[in-house]
């Protein structure tokens, strides 16, 4: 017996959106790109919003103007889903913190970690420096103190801090509540791979 094939979505493919963003993203208006493909204004706009339906030389066409590859309006988001639980445990060499990574390992554009400080954890003996950009510190319950060489700045539940990367800093948690934060670091500083 052979089997069968599922059965078609019933939902159109809504490629529109994925042409209207890559015709804006080039700075294109609809009657510059209608007008090099050879359609009509309405027509691209209509396609734009998913009222037609074009045939596969048009959607050839229009990526040959647009410089994006045909597949791409088929392929679907990259969208990563990390659950806290089967987030990876990492040590950034913080003492009494549980620190996970809940952006992907190989994200090379931006690292997230979210950290639970002990009261009174720390971020070791010394001032330490980050390879990246920017880094973004938001807490979300508790507290805490960051350090710098010319300053200490307290921050409480709600508080966020952005400040280099690569600017020589420390923490120390609150000693009564500890605290709870979401590290951004842009770009990423290693991959966990």
């Amino acid at each position: 017996m052979r089997p069968v094939s599922p059965s078609p979505s019933i939902e159109a493919l809504a490629i529109g959106a994925r042409i209207r963003g890559a015709r804006k993203a080039q700075g294109l208006t609809l009657e510059q790109v209608a007008t090099t493909a050879g359609f009509t204004k309405g027509f691209l706009s209509r396609l734009e919003r998913d009222e037609t339906s074009p045939s596969v030389a048009t959607l050839v066409q229009l990526c040959q103007v647009l410089s994006i590859e045909i597949g791409s309006l088929f392929a679907e988001p990259e969208a990563v889903k990390i659950s806290l639980d089967d987030a990876p445990h990492i040590n950034l060499g913080g003492r009494g913190v549980d620190e996970r990574l809940i952006s992907p390992r190989n994200e090379s554009r931006v690292q997230v970690i979210r950290s639970r400080m002990d009261p009174e954890a720390n971020g070791g003996d010394a001032f330490y420096t980050i390879s990246c950009e920017v880094e973004m510190l938001h807490v979300l319950a508790g507290a805490l103190i960051l350090r710098f060489v010319d300053r200490e700045i307290p921050l409480r539940a709600g508080d966020s801090l952005t400040f280099p990367g690569r600017e020589p800093h420390n923490w120390v948690a609150d000693p009564d509540s500890g605290a709870e934060v979401i590290w951004t670091i842009v770009p990423a500083s290693w991959r966990g791979e």
